[in-house]
């Protein structure tokens, strides 16, 4: 009997250690998810699913919003990969003065950082002056109110989630590595595209789906930084909700792009098995 009820408590512990952070997530997370596939059906059937794939007017919206994640994803990859190469590959000093510059922007708000693109961005901006001072422009651009404010501030606020994954991933490459396949008669150019870069495609991977999946949800900066004039999912849902009142139609949304999130980051796991598998 006592390794019987010892055996039993073994057993509870988990549970018993398990139970708040159980409870935590569903409520908090698996609750209002149901709520919301709940809420998505209210308004009949599939209507709801129906009018946002089928209407061109929000099918559009759903391609407008997975074109510029899309763009912002290839943005900050090409961005971030030489940034997280200097730091693998620099001192200590200067990978400390890497990180500040990376963490600085997590130290004050999403909303401050976009007003202060729209200061830059203007037409009387700080980017317009200075390229009309040098000569290089007549007239200013038009940089914001549009989507290229909106992907110059996306990818600003979403470039360190790319450098990380990728900035691990490099640390574990072993320095040896390249440098005995130059040894061996490699090319610069060869190291790199048969070995060093195929190694670092993991780290590419995850920032990938960090970023594009944020990317999805994007608000405040499209809102501000686009002016009204480029339309993204979130603000989507944010006028149906505020403006139509219509909870239905927004929970339908919300679910597709928590589908869509689900299936970007499912085909990036495949990617990334089959990858692995390859090599």
């Amino acid at each position: 009997m006592r390794r019987l009820g010892r055996r039993l408590r073994a057993d509870a512990a988990p549970l018993v250690l398990g139970a708040l952070p159980l409870l935590f997530l569903f409520s908090f997370f698996l609750y209002p998810l149901i709520r919301l596939f709940i809420t998505s059906f209210e308004g009949g059937a599939f209507s709801g699913y129906e009018k946002a794939l089928t209407d061109g007017l929000y099918a559009g919206v759903l391609l407008d919003t997975l074109r510029i994640s899309l763009i912002v994803t290839a943005i900050s990859f090409v961005l971030a990969y030489p940034v997280a190469y200097f730091l693998a590959s620099a001192s200590r000093l200067w990978v400390a003065i890497g990180f500040a510059c990376l963490l600085l922007p997590f130290w004050s708000s999403v909303l401050v950082r976009t007003y202060a693109w729209m200061i830059l961005l203007g037409r009387n901006g700080i980017v317009n002056q200075t390229l009309m001072d040098l000569g290089a422009i007549t007239e200013p651009l038009p940089l914001l109110y549009n989507e290229t404010g909106v992907v110059i501030g996306m990818v600003h606020v979403l470039l360190p989630y790319m450098v990380f994954p990728i900035y691990a991933v490099m640390l574990r490459i072993g320095r040896d590595l390249p440098l005995a396949a130059a040894g061996l008669g490699a090319s610069p150019w060869r190291v790199f595209t048969r070995i060093y870069f195929p190694l670092t495609l993991p780290g590419a991977y995850a920032g990938a789906v960090l970023v594009f999946v944020i990317a999805l949800g994007f608000f405040i900066t499209p809102a501000l930084l686009g002016g009204g004039r480029v339309m993204m999912i979130g603000l989507l849902i944010e006028r149906q909700v505020q403006q139509f009142l219509d909870w239905p139609f927004a929970a339908a949304l919300s679910a597709l792009l928590l589908a869509a999130a689900l299936l970007v980051q499912g085909t990036f796991q495949r990617v990334l098995r089959a990858d692995a598998r390859w090599h």
